[in-house]
């Protein structure tokens, strides 16, 4: 009897030491700086209703997100660019979360709050190198810009038409570098996703238009860019159940409560 209790008591411990033990499902997501705060909301809102998922997010850049899923090293990859033809041959796909808007931002002790988008590739490309020429002070123009592989840089060089000709002082490796960079040095001007934007920069006008959500949802500002998700596979359970919640209607609140625009086909 003793030994028949002993073992009920065994077996009782393994079953409720499996229970407490039980993996949770994972998602990863990889790639995009930019879209750090649209998927860290997601992810929060979805896991507070999914506590039997964990999320996690590595914020690689685009270029590296997008490489990571053709490679099975994620479920989700992220990027701010659309997919280039070589991509989707290769068996991936896009869909698009949020558009988001590309802001040229200045120190804000700088007095110029508007430029044409002529002038801002011309500011990147060299041809303008000091403030004075468009009316602001006598100042050396610092550019600060993105590293190769960030679907921002890509937006940012596709629009402005000035891919592989922009003369760089620095190329940081995430959208919260170029702020910091750029808040902190009044001669410098660089570009960054509007969402993550705060006081310490100004986001200057282009031609004219505000970088704001109502310009993006009416197609007038010049700079907008999209926020993918890339996926190679077909999802299957927890990423499938994330991904189909990201894109339907109950994720529309969370978008719009992070600055973007929500896509007309979402």
């Amino acid at each position: 009897m003793k030994k028949l209790a002993t073992m009920i008591g065994l077996c009782t411990l393994i079953l409720f030491s499996g229970c407490s033990n039980s993996k949770k499902e994972n998602v990863s997501l990889n790639g995009s700086t930019s879209m750090e705060k649209l998927v860290g909301t997601l992810s929060e809102v979805y896991q507070k209703e999914n506590p039997e998922t964990d999320i996690t997010y590595d914020p690689t850049g685009s270029g590296a997100g997008i490489q990571a899923v053709q490679e099975d090293r994620c479920d989700i990859g992220l990027s701010s660019r659309y997919l280039k033809e070589e991509e989707k041959e290769a068996g991936l796909k896009e869909t698009i979360v949020a558009l988001d808007g590309i802001a040229v931002i200045v120190n804000p002790e700088n007095p110029i709050s508007d430029l044409s988008l002529e002038q801002v590739a011309d500011i990147f490309t060299g041809k303008i190198t000091n403030w004075k020429e468009l009316g602001g002070n006598d100042q050396e123009i610092v550019l600060i810009g993105r590293e190769a592989g960030s679907g921002t840089r890509d937006g940012f060089e596709t629009i402005t038409k000035t891919e592989e000709n922009c003369q760089y002082r620095q190329e940081l490796t995430s959208t919260g570098d170029v702020i910091t960079t750029v808040s902190s040095n009044p001669s410098a001007i660089g570009y960054a996703s509007l969402e993550a934007l705060g006081d310490s920069v100004k986001a200057l006008s282009i031609n004219g238009v505000p970088c704001d959500v109502q310009s993006i949802q009416d197609q007038k500002y010049a700079l907008v860019r999209p926020f993918i998700y890339v996926t190679k596979k077909e999802l299957e359970g927890a990423s499938k159940q994330f991904y189909d919640f990201s894109t339907s209607q109950k994720a529309v609140p969370y978008i719009e409560q992070v600055g973007l625009v929500v896509y007309e086909n979402h």
